[in-house]
């Protein structure tokens, strides 16, 4: 992919900075964390500023790490103004998920880079969905669009059965906007890439299903 474009860098350096400080400063972090409660008090800036910080440096490194490899995709195909917007947007959307899955759990807290990098995975995907990748450190490549819909699918078990600490819901809403945004910035993928638009959504599609039935 090159040398690292200065937007990536810009995002990177934020993250580090702000979780560094996190991990020394404790009131820095229940400040400006994901919480529901203090959300609904009014503390909007939580929904943003809980995405710059980490739990411990390997969440950070696995954050960073996939932003860095797959940025250079989505900043090559749509441009680094662009690529921001679904980054920003992907951190927003996968907190209000969360937020309208965890409306009524006060305590509810998260923190972590995760749905923004999962929209610009997604968006990467959209443009090369058959660059391959591996799951979950399973040592077998397999084609980045099939890597999309199993990784999706197991974010909906993951939200319909609270597995583990882990934002599943956060993830979805991320990859989500990523989608949208990408088909928005480039239409042209309709016609190019049809097959893996519509697969692709099949994760997306069925969630909705399972909210309208209340399954989830």
């Amino acid at each position: 992919m090159g040398n690292i474009h200065f937007a990536t860098l810009a995002i990177i350096i934020a993250n580090v900075i702000i979780s560094l400080r996190g991990f020394k400063d404790f009131s820095f972090f229940e400040k400006y964390k994901f919480n529901i409660g203090s959300i609904k008090r009014g503390e909007q800036i939580r929904m943003l500023s809980s995405g710059f910080l980490h739990a411990d440096i390997s969440h950070l490194l696995f954050n960073m790490l996939t932003l860095y490899f797959f940025a250079g995709i989505v900043i090559g195909s749509i441009g680094f103004v662009k690529f921001l917007l679904v980054y920003l947007a992907s951190l927003l959307v996968g907190n209000l998920l969360s937020y309208f899955f965890h409306k009524d759990e006060y305590h509810y807290s998260a923190i972590g880079a995760s749905g923004a990098v999962m929209g610009i995975l997604y968006s990467a995907i959209l443009f090369y969905p058959e660059m391959s990748l591996y799951l979950f450190f399973i040592p077998i490549p397999i084609p980045a669009w099939i890597f999309g819909i199993m990784y999706l699918l197991y974010s909906i078990y993951g939200m319909k059965n609270k597995v583990g600490n882990i934002g599943h819901d956060a993830h979805f809403g991320g990859a989500l906007a990523g989608y949208v945004l990408t088909l928005l910035f480039a239409p042209g993928l309709l016609n190019t890439q049809l097959w893996i638009v519509l697969l692709l959504a099949v994760p997306l599609l069925l969630l909705f299903v399972l909210m309208k039935l209340k399954k989830i």
